[in-house]
């Protein structure tokens, strides 16, 4: 009779042991069916193929830039020196000017500038706050921080049609040292995930690609080298198919024309994407400081350049910036840096670490 319960007993413990494990299995299974092929060991990288300052604009501008478009710098230009009467030295005209977009001033502009207009814009709500001067996303979200948009919302290198998002976009998808790299790690489901983790790298290999851009699942080894700047982690989720992250600092190269090499600091900056196993595509928001961006604009594109690309005068744009400023504040209280957003595409790819870092993570 003992024996008989014991045995009874033990078959229902294994019975028991049974549906667990089976059960258990069924959710591994069920994760491990959920996650696309590009996923490997829990991570899924991508190479940014697309970037551009978000500006929203319709269809004749007029809601935007009821006053226009600003000048050029070559415009300008003409404007102050058109005199033909008059004789203008160099030092003058030519220097007077370029020293003035280096090293501008906050004090008052001789033209005025064209700030974009409206409620609408797109970008993020960066403090959690729905002030006055914030705007309204397109689909209907309060609070959005983009105050850059105002500076060049009626610049036309900066619009849709613009030369700027065309250069930047040529350099991502051409320049080596321009290759941005994104992967999260601790990837359970691409659907719905309450923790992962994102890091940035700068890529080295070219980008396999087709008429129409970059193709997913090309290789990326990471510029352990030279590229360490552009290296950040940030924390993050999914929701819904949608990696958001907190905020973190991070530095992107950013090369232009005749393969003038900078690059742009962004401030607590974050992401908010739609993932796919084989793209992604979103927002990237935060702050920018103004005397960096101004210099950065200068190192890039030569006045010759933005007056052709119908960029503003910098030294007009400098003092735009500094009129919308709304965040970053210094010791003699003024605010630093702008708030602002980037339009972003990433394609898959997949991401090759050092034998060192390959070692450390498992």
């Amino acid at each position: 009779m003992i024996m008989m319960k014991t045995i009874l007993s033990c078959g229902i413990v294994l019975m028991a042991f049974g549906a667990s494990h089976a059960q258990t299995t069924r959710q591994a299974s069920s994760t491990a069916a959920e996650l696309p092929a590009f996923v490997k060991d829990g991570r899924i990288g991508y190479v940014m193929t697309d970037r551009h300052w978000a500006v929203y604009q319709t269809e004749d501008s007029k809601a935007e830039c009821p006053l226009g478009f600003n000048d050029s710098p070559d415009d300008r230009f003409k404007q102050l020196y058109s005199d033909e009467g008059k004789k203008y030295t160099v030092v003058d005209t030519l220097l007077k000017r370029e020293g003035e977009n280096w090293f501008p001033t906050n004090g008052p502009d001789s033209f005025a500038f064209k700030e974009a207009a409206g409620k609408i814009a797109i970008g993020m709500n960066l403090d959690g706050k729905a002030k006055d001067n914030d705007f309204t996303s397109p689909d209907g979200e309060q609070g959005i921080d983009n105050q850059l948009y105002r500076a060049i919302g009626c610049i036309q290198a900066y619009r849709v049609d613009g030369l700027d998002r065309v250069t930047i976009n040529r350099s991502l998808l051409r320049e080596p040292q321009d290759r941005i790299l994104i992967e999260i790690s601790g990837v359970d489901s691409l659907s719905n995930d309450d923790d992962v983790a994102v890091r940035s790298y700068r890529g080295l290999d070219p980008l396999r690609q087709n008429a129409t851009g970059a193709l997913p699942g090309g290789t990326q080894h990471i510029d352990e080298r030279w590229g360490k700047f552009t290296q950040t982690t940030w924390k993050g989720r999914i929701v819904n198919g949608v990696l958001l992250t907190e905020p973190a600092d991070w530095t992107i190269p950013d090369t232009r024309n005749n393969d003038a090499t900078s690059s742009l600091t962004l401030k607590a900056y974050r992401f908010r994407l739609r993932l796919a196993p084989e793209r992604a595509e979103g927002l990237m928001a935060g702050y920018v400081d103004i005397d960096e961006f101004v210099r950065h604009l200068n190192q890039v594109r030569s006045t010759f350049t933005q007056g052709v690309e119908h960029y503003a005068p910098s030294a007009s744009f400098y003092r735009a910036m500094r009129r919308l400023a709304d965040g970053y504040l210094d010791k003699t209280g003024e605010m630093t840096a702008v708030s602002s957003a980037f339009e972003v595409k990433f394609t898959q790819v997949y991401i090759v670490h050092p034998p060192a870092q390959a070692a450390a993570r498992h």
